[in-house]
């Protein structure tokens, strides 16, 4: 079996490591600090459990996440982003940035039809990317 190359372009690397959907939003969720899979599911409504362990398990691989178990009854799994993982934030921070600059008419409704019924306005939908780096400017002081 022969190895793929690594990309040299930062950004075809960036997006090898976060590609497909969901890869920025558990990334966004894990920036909160340790989460247990449930609580990754529950804060990401309509991810499967298939997709949400899939994306995981590469996150793993790729060293920008950590899985500990711990020897319990039930068992308890927590991930948590290395610090390779938490490097991810200032990217989802410019990310964000450019995202509520674009105007909501450029959003066409059939681009995103897994969101059609969810409000677009910021005044009704909070980014949960505001309050990690609300969090994190607070605990930096």
């Amino acid at each position: 079996m022969q190895r793929k190359k690594v990309p040299c372009c930062g950004v075809d690397r960036f997006l090898t490591l976060l590609d497909g959907p969901w890869a920025t939003l558990i990334v966004r969720e894990l920036l909160h600090g340790p989460q247990r899979f449930t609580q990754l599911r529950d804060a990401l409504p309509g991810i499967s459990a298939h997709t949400l362990t899939h994306r995981l398990k590469g996150f793993e691989r790729h060293g920008l996440v950590t899985r500990t178990a711990y020897a319990e009854t039930p068992p308890r799994v927590v991930y948590e982003l290395t610090p390779l993982g938490k490097g991810l934030r200032d990217v989802l921070e410019a990310m964000r940035k450019w995202g509520d600059s674009v105007p909501e008419g450029a959003l066409a409704e059939e681009a995103r039809p897994d969101t059609a019924d969810i409000a677009v306005s910021g005044a009704d939908q909070q980014c949960p990317f505001n309050q990690i780096m609300k969090d994190a400017s607070l605990s930096s002081k």
